[in-house]
Parts: structure tokens; C-alpha cells; sequence
């Protein structure tokens, strides 16, 4: 390779000799603008050093610009996908609460047919309590055995309704409510401190499951 005359080659002048693949004293490592920098070194050698800045900077210009929008870009789409996962977990609790309100009231219309057996249940314990007490000691003994057998009845129903947790709608002496009790007719207050409005009686008891209501309790109302 020729040598460039006005280099020395020896001296204190001359360049100091360095391994081979070193790189040239004040030449930086490769790095995010390496090639930007090759590239202006090269140029340099060949064109106008200012025409050569120029381009340097507007290329970095671009680079940078080009940055931004990716980086635009990828704000972008982290906020779709924030998005889009809380329209899920919405979409999913919604659902939740539809499907379990569903079966709620397909359990509900499976029950209120059973309430009518068991107050059936109530008025045929109710008769052959009455019916007890007309006969007194002349009660036969086949008598007191289905009587017992309809009570004993009647509490296993009224056990196996409270675990489903079916309570029933309190009536008498409540002010009515149109969330709880059917006004099936309206009478005179019996005395002057029962204010208007009062449930006087209950024709047909009431129940519910917790603030679902089965069957609204038909009263008589103080008018």
C-alpha cells in the first residue's frame, strides 16, 4: 500500500503502530448509530464535509422522527389492548350476572307451585287440630296417627323449604307494602290506634328468597 509522504513513518511524529483489528485511536465502538457514522465518515472522504453534515443530520432527523411514530404506534395499540380486556372483563361479568339471575328465577317458578302443597299441608293440620279439640277424649286412635302423620309432614316441607332459604312474608299487623303484600279487599280500622293501612288479616300467606319475592301475601287492609 503507498504511504502518504507527509506522514512520518518514524519519530516522535509518527503514528503510534497498533494491533491488527483495532480500531483507529478516537473511532467509537458499534452502537445504535455506527452505520450513520461509517456512512459520514466515507462520504467525508468523497464530498463536501457540509453537504455531508447536512445529510447526517437530516437522516438522524428521520430516524428520530420514524422513533416517535413507532413509538406513537405502540402506545396506540396498548391502549386498544387495555381497552378491548376491560370490554371483556365487562362483557364477562355481565353474562355472570345474566346467567345466575336466569337461574334464580328458573328455581323460583320450579318453588311457587310447591307452596301451594304446602299450605294445603297447613290448612289440613290446622282442620284436624280443630277437629281434636271438638272431639276431646272421643278421638279415635287412626284419627291421631294421620294427624300426627300430616304434622310431621308439614315440618319436614317447612324444614326443607328454609334450606332453599324460602321465608315467609310477614302480613298481620305490618303496614301494607306493595313490594310485599296483594290487597284483596279493605275494611274498617277495629279500633282507633290502628292506623289506616294496617294489615287487618292474611288470606294467603306470602314468601320469599331474600329480596325475590315467590308469591306476594293476600291480606285485608284497614281502610
Amino acid at each position: 500500500m503507498p504511504t502518504d509522504p507527509n506522514v512520518p513513518t518514524s519519530g516522535p511524529l509518527a503514528p503510534e503502530a497498533q494491533p491488527a483489528g483495532t480500531p483507529p485511536a478516537g473511532a467509537q465502538q458499534d452502537g445504535p448509530g455506527a452505520s450513520v457514522r461509517d456512512d459520514v465518515r466515507n462520504q467525508m472522504k468523497q464530498d463536501d464535509p457540509a453537504d455531508v453534515a447536512v445529510n447526517a443530520v437530516d437522516e438522524l432527523a428521520e430516524q428520530a422522527t420514524e422513533m416517535e411514530r413507532l413509538r406513537e404506534e405502540n402506545k396506540s395499540l396498548q391502549d386498544q389492548l387495555l381497552r378491548r380486556a376491560a370490554e371483556f372483563q365487562n362483557y364477562r361479568r355481565r353474562t355472570d350476572e345474566q346467567r345466575s339471575a336466569d337461574e334464580a328465577r328458573a328455581r323460583d317458578s320450579i318453588l311457587v307451585p310447591f307452596l301451594e302443597i304446602y299450605d294445603d299441608l297447613r290448612r289440613s293440620l290446622d282442620a284436624s287440630r280443630r277437629q281434636g279439640k271438638q272431639d276431646g277424649e272421643g278421638t279415635s286412635p287412626a284419627f291421631e296417627a294421620l294427624a300426627e302423620g300430616i304434622e310431621l309432614v308439614f315440618k319436614k316441607y317447612g324444614s326443607t323449604l328454609e334450606k332453599m332459604c324460602v321465608e315467609r312474608i310477614e302480613a298481620t299487623g305490618q303496614p301494607f307494602s306493595e313490594d310485599l303484600h296483594e290487597a284483596m279487599m279493605q275494611q274498617p280500622a277495629p279500633d282507633a290506634d290502628t292506623p289506616s293501612g294496617t294489615v287487618l288479616a292474611e288470606i294467603q300467606p306470602g314468601y320469599r328468597i331474600g329480596d325475590r319475592i315467590l308469591r306476594h301475601a293476600r291480606v285485608i287492609v284497614a281502610g
